[in-house]
């Protein structure tokens, strides 16, 4: 059952192969979950049974299975009806951050043509340790600064989720600085030095910490940076913020230029020593500098790229205060912009497969396309329904999400129309909404559903006498 798992470093997988729960609603859905770095040939469900389907039918009714953009991560042994695993199946690269990650498996089988819906989820294993913006930061602090000062730090990033991604910190030992640990209720994590001795340049110039962040997998994973403090005199008051935090909500698509916020702070010292110039603190993310810009004299931060909400639905911005005394100091605040969604993607129809042409004497409720809808937007901007053109013998029946099945409603008769035009119109729940159109051609195919027949019952056809053998009378064609 756990072929090819071999090796004690990865005997802590067996931990998760939960292999055999598979439950199917009345949708034909079936749910199976496998670690992450599983093995090549895992097991991961008898698919076939499952579905209710005989090993015996698997090919002769075409048995295969489609996976979206997941490429040939799991696949089906057409012999015995198992479902493995065939490539390595990394979840953060499959879903990032996202506490979910599912691979959705489409099954089709013809003859009768059904589909069925697998959802196979992917459990997070602790193979990602936490990693800091870089090996090592420089902190600048004047030795005037007051006891129980605050310098914050930028925290570690951890790709796995749940318990596998939730840090703790730890400080070398100091006698000058203390950890301000963040609290998980907070929205924002805090994360900081506190100052619990007086600094004195002359008596220790610079003073070396190692910070280490540890995650809650088992066993841990950890990471750490080294944090250089330099004292240095210079003037007594650092530049503060009004507030720590400011919270900012941004529609998309917002023209370049747009002002987010105004930002001010204030400095108690007097000349260059208050003279403060505003800029983004250089632990900023790449993605935010580019979508950002803020104005060093005003303190006012700009959009200056596309703000997209289905690229990213917020963006932290780190901003410092940096007055011009000899040596400067800083203060720190934190801007949270939310960014709301807009109706601006119009939804996408495809047809996934098709039983064409169909017999005129098809039953009703025969499949005959299958069709799947989709909308990058949320909420109701991204709730699509479909609706069918008028006057034909067809009707949309939904099976799962956003699938539909187009199946025959009506009779059909090739001798009175042998050909349909199908508009299926996919349109979203945004307001104005947005639609979308396709066509399909549905061809009848002909049965013998008709006998021939003569012009008319009876002929008389005079014969004259004495006529040789082989001597041609009449064709019955002379008549119509």
């Amino acid at each position: 059952m756990y072929s090819n798992l071999g090796g004690s470093g990865n005997r802590h997988l067996l931990l998760f192969f939960i292999i055999l729960i598979a439950w199917e609603t009345g949708s034909g859905q079936v749910h199976y979950w496998v670690p992450e770095e599983a093995k090549h040939g895992t097991f991961v469900g008898r698919i076939a049974q499952d579905l209710g389907l005989e090993l015996a039918e698997m090919v002769p009714r075409l048995f295969r299975v489609a996976s979206k953009g997941r490429g040939d991560l799991l696949e089906v042994n057409l012999q015995n009806g198992i479902l493995f695993v065939n490539s390595r199946i990394d979840r953060e690269e499959l879903c990032g951050r996202s506490t979910e990650c599912s691979i959705h498996l489409e099954v089709i089988v013809d003859r009768p043509l059904q589909v069925f819906h697998v959802e196979v989820e992917v459990k997070d294993i602790n193979d990602n340790p936490p990693v800091f913006p870089g090996t090592q930061k420089n902190l600048f602090m004047a030795e005037s600064r007051p006891l129980d000062s605050r310098f914050p730090l930028e925290g570690a990033s951890d790709a796995d989720i749940g318990a596998n991604a939730l840090l703790t910190y730890t400080l070398s030992p100091s006698e000058y600085f203390s950890l301000e640990k963040p609290s998980y209720e907070e929205r924002v994590k805090r994360l900081g030095l506190v100052l619990r001795k007086p600094l004195d340049r002359e008596e220790a110039p610079e003073i070396f910490l190692v910070l280490t962040a540890s995650d809650g997998g088992k066993p841990e994973l950890t990471g750490t940076v080294q944090l250089l403090v330099k004292v240095l005199d210079a003037n007594d008051n650092a530049p503060a913020f009004d507030r720590t935090l400011y919270e900012v909500k941004l529609l998309e698509n917002v023209p370049n230029g747009t002002l987010v916020i105004k930002l001010n702070a204030s400095d108690l010292d007097e000349g260059l020593n208050g003279n403060i110039t505003y800029s983004f603190s250089t632990d900023i993310l790449p993605n935010v500098k580019s979508k950002f810009y803020i104005d060093p004299i005003t303190g006012e931060i700009m959009v200056k790229g596309y703000i997209d909400f289905e690229e990213s639905k917020s963006y932290e911005i780190l901003v410092e205060g940096i007055d011009k005394g000899q040596p400067p100091l800083s203060g720190h605040c934190t801007v949270m912009v939310e960014v709301g969604d807009t109706n601006d993607n119009v939804p996408v129809m495809e047809f996934k497969s098709l039983s064409l042409p169909i017999r005129e004497d098809a039953p009703l409720g025969t499949v005959i396309a299958l069709i799947s809808v989709s909308d990058l937007d949320s909420s109701v901007n991204g709730q699509v329904t479909c609706t069918l053109s008028p006057s034909v013998p067809f009707r949309l029946v939904s099976t799962f999400k956003n699938y539909y099945s187009l199946v025959l409603d009506s009779a059909l008769d090739r001798e009175n129309v042998a050909n349909y035009e199908v508009g299926v119109t996919a349109r979203d729940g945004g307001s104005p909404s947005l639609s979308a159109t396709a066509s399909l051609s549905v061809e009848v195919a002909d049965v013998n559903d008709n006998a021939p027949a003569f012009a008319q019952p009876e002929y008389t056809v005079l014969v004259k006498e004495n006529n040789p053998p082989g001597c041609h009378i009449f064709t019955v064609q002379d008549f119509y």
